[in-house]
């Protein structure tokens, strides 16, 4: 195949003496040996050949000194026996500059600035130069500067930080012609000097009432705002009485310490903290504890904020933390979070964390947190370097099914109903959840439940039981009432949190007894008439004369023992016979008859 016309044809200088043009070959033509395709070079101002050796590897080019020429008109042909093609390039050698990259880098510097210098082999070029600046979080920063030396160029760099390291490479290129930037420099890697710390320690303490005074443990921080500025750190601790103006105590430590316990009586104290390197300290960071004035579990109250006991406030966990939320008061600068990490170690790794005046709520979260774990935190309001405990709070980042179930103790039977007591049941920290109330499941042995007033629970294997809801967890006794009489019943009561409850393994068996209200009832109705029967079959006589008596015969009666006057067959009494004390008529006509 005849050859391609050369691509991206193009000649530049790095002094303005030595021309290089470069370009593309094209395709394979499949002609090879003294047939593949051959390069030449010819200026057409001067129409000369140009003085060059191709070479090719990815891209074909050929140099070759111009003198003092300025203005070039440069032709490249390929040709090979099936045809030729050429391509032109016209310029000038001022607008084709392609500096060479400088080299020999040098330094001086400060705590915060670098003047680095260079040296490059344009000589009597004007250049423009690019220094790029790669920070120690990986940003990158280019800064711009002109070359007018002959033999060195340099820039300074401003606003570093100290002891800190910075990466730093240069390149340039023409400034009246601009055409490509130079290849890169080596890159030098500079650090700048020591300089003290800036900013402060974030400082934090726990309070430990003692005999006599108490124990207070510091713990510090490198705050985001603070530089250690220096190649090592150390910490200074000083603690003074805030009233009488004693003599300071002091102690110090090595960068591997963050913590330290201190021993103190009950008089206010003013506590610092400092970090010092090779240079100096940094600005002390201080705290104030109060005159022992009440109790609490690690701080003591200032005057203004009370003693009273404070109530443990339940929140609530989330996918990405633990959410805190606080009543915010004015009269505090700040406010700090404390917790413990692992709240079932010691040491706990104590946590904290300060918040603005204008904050009253945060998401609290940290690696460590890990669902069924109960984490406590203190909320603090801070003013003047002074603490004081404002809120309790309390909470899981997820809750689980409770550790321990409840284990009834007490059972109470009736032939309809069964009493459950579980007082002892811990409702306490020792959980993998908050206990938020009780389960009660029933059922008969052989059958599936149906009470009145529970709801149906299928457990895995198919069973049907009866499910009471108890809802506050204090509540630790419960009647299941309208049970069969004379029935065995297998039941269980289960704690249910917010995480659930864990399955349903053991039951507790009870046997309701037979119900003696319808033993009563029998005798009642059927054994009493009976035995009220048979006597009476066995004592007729007597019954007989007691419930329906012979009405005896007037004839047979000791009053008409007088002496006979009869009237017909009756005898009659006359009333001569006898002298009543009172006669009555009761009407006219037995007074006639009479």
């Amino acid at each position: 195949e005849p050859p391609d016309t050369p691509n991206d044809f193009s000649c530049q200088t790095q002094d303005m003496r030595i021309v290089t043009c470069t370009w593309s070959q094209g395709g394979d033509t499949y002609l090879y040996g003294r047939h593949s395709p051959k390069y030449t070079l010819s200026e057409e101002f001067s129409q000369k050949t140009v003085p060059c050796t191709v070479s090719c590897s990815e891209q074909c080019s050929c140099s070759w000194d111009i003198g003092q020429q300025r203005i070039c008109n440069i032709t490249v042909t390929v040709e090979n026996p099936l045809g030729k093609k050429t391509a032109t390039d016209v310029f000038d050698v001022t607008h084709r500059i392609y500096p060479a990259a400088p080299f020999q880098l040098w330094e001086q510097c400060t705590d915060t600035k670098i003047t680095l210098y260079w040296k490059h082999r344009n000589k009597g070029i004007e250049l423009f130069c690019q220094t790029e600046v790669i920070q120690p979080d990986g940003k990158v920063e280019l800064h711009n500067s002109s070359d007018a030396q002959l033999h060195y160029a340099s820039i300074t760099l401003s606003g570093l930080q100290p002891y800190t390291e910075y990466t730093a490479r240069v390149h340039c290129g023409a400034a009246k012609h601009f055409w490509r930037w130079s290849e890169w420099s080596e890159a030098r890697t500079i650090r700048t000097k020591e300089a003290s710390p800036s900013g402060k320690l974030d400082i934090w303490r726990e309070i430990t009432p003692v005999l006599g005074g108490r124990n207070v443990t510091l713990f510090w921080k490198q705050a985001p705002s603070f530089r250690a500025n220096g190649r090592s750190i150390s910490y200074e601790v000083t603690w003074e009485k805030v009233e009488d103006g004693s003599k300071p105590e002091s102690i110090s430590f090595s960068s591997v310490y963050n913590s330290t316990r201190i021993s103190i009586d009950n008089h206010s104290y003013r506590i610092s903290i400092m970090a010092k390197n090779n240079v100096n300290y940094s600005l002390p960071s201080v705290l104030i504890i109060p005159r022992a004035t009440g109790n609490s579990r690690n701080t003591l109250f200032c005057s203004f904020v009370g003693t009273e006991e404070l109530k443990e406030e339940q929140v609530n966990g989330t996918d990405d933390g633990i959410f805190i939320s606080w009543e915010p008061r004015h009269i505090y600068d700040s406010y700090v979070i404390d917790w413990c990490n692992f709240p079932m170690l010691q040491p706990c790794d104590l946590q904290w964390k300060r918040f603005g005046p204008n904050t009253s709520s945060a998401l609290i979260n940290s690696a460590a947190f890990v669902p069924g774990v109960r984490y406590n935190f203190h909320v603090y309001g801070s003013v003047a370097n002074t603490a004081s405990l404002l809120e309790k709070k309390t909470g899981y980042l997820r809750e689980l099914p409770t550790l321990l179930d409840p284990v009834v103790e007490k059972v109470e039977l009736t032939f309809n109903a069964v009493t459950l007591s579980w007082d002892s049941y811990p409702t306490n920290k020792s959980q993998f959840g908050f206990v938020r109330g009780y389960h009660v499941y029933v059922s008969p042995i052989r059958e599936d439940c149906s009470l009145k007033g529970s709801k149906k629970h299928v457990i895995p294997d198919g069973s049907v039981l009866c499910k009471y809801t108890i809802e506050n967890p204090e509540e630790k006794r419960y009647t299941v009432k309208h049970l069969s009489s004379n029935t065995k019943y297998k039941l269980v009561v289960k704690a249910y949190t917010s995480g659930g409850e864990t399955p349903i393994v053991n039951f507790i068996y009870i046997d309701t007894p037979f119900n003696s209200n319808m033993l009563y009832l029998l005798v009642l109705l059927v054994i009493v008439p009976s035995l009220a029967a048979a006597i009476c079959h066995w004592k007729m006589k007597w019954v007989k004369e007691c419930c329906c008596p012979v009405i005896p015969s007037p004839n047979k009666s000791k009053v008409l023992s007088f002496k006979e006057f009869k009237i017909s067959s009756e005898k009659v009494l006359k009333i001569s016979d006898c002298i009543p004390d009172m006669l009555a008529v009761d009407n006219k006509a037995e007074a006639q008859k009479l």
